[in-house]
This record gives C-alpha cells, sequence and structure tokens, in this order.
C-alpha cells in the first residue's frame, strides 16, 4: 500500500514532463500554436517560458515528492488557465474530453495539496532523519 501514492504522483506527472519537454524542443510551433489562439505575439515566448518551467519543475517536485504541495499548487496556475484558453470550444468533442481531462488532473493535484506526497518521498526521508 505505500507504493500506491508514489505510482500515482507518478502516474500524475508524467503527462506534465512530456509536454513541458515537448515544448522544448518545438518552441516556435508551441509559440505558433499560442498566437493562433489569440495570445499576443510578443507574449507568447515569455508564457511559453513560464509554462515550461512550471510543467517541468512541478512534475519533478510531484514525482520526486519534495515540496509535492508546491509543485501541485504550481501545475494547477498552469492548468486553469491553459483549460480555460485552449479546451473551452465545446463544440468538439475532442475539446470536451481536453477539458474533462485536465478537470481530473486538477482534481488528482489537489489530492496532493491535500494529503501530501505520501510515505516514499523525499519529505518522508528528511522527516525520518
Amino acid at each position: 500500500m505505500k507504493y500506491i501514492p508514489l505510482v500515482a504522483r507518478v502516474f500524475l506527472s508524467v503527462i506534465f514532463l512530456r509536454s513541458g519537454i515537448n515544448k522544448i524542443f518545438n518552441f516556435a510551433g508551441t509559440q505558433g500554436f499560442m498566437a493562433s489562439a489569440g495570445i499576443p505575439e510578443g507574449l507568447t515566448g515569455l508564457l511559453l517560458v513560464g509554462s515550461i518551467v512550471l510543467e517541468l519543475l512541478g512534475a519533478l517536485s510531484v514525482i520526486l515528492g519534495y515540496k509535492a504541495r508546491w509543485g501541485a499548487i504550481a501545475l494547477i496556475v498552469f492548468l486553469v488557465p491553459t483549460t480555460l484558453i485552449f479546451h473551452t470550444n465545446f463544440a468538439e468533442d475532442m475539446q470536451i474530453n481536453q477539458f474533462l481531462k485536465n478537470l481530473g488532473l486538477i482534481g488528482g493535484l489537489l489530492m496532493v495539496v491535500y494529503f501530501g506526497s505520501g510515505p516514499l518521498s523525499i519529505e518522508q526521508r528528511k522527516d525520518m532523519t
């Protein structure tokens, strides 16, 4: 049972790791996508760097269980505007699914905020020493 929170943290966070890495390797394409969604071109670079930082650091924090509550909050801060900007075209089934997926991710992250990282985490190891 002690492994369940660790597995849950990994499953919950791997999507953010992948997304952040993909944004790094497709920076210009992601900027173009952001601009096509109505984000001013002058802001896309800054917002993109911010989203990469939030995704990668938040995901690593949650996975490792180091400051996991703060990492989960960072991911929620990333998800809320992303969901509201990019996934509210409810005329498309795919966008409804993306919206609901993000709500599910926010729910899982709120569980981390409330309950913490669990027994197999850097935070727990620090508390034991």
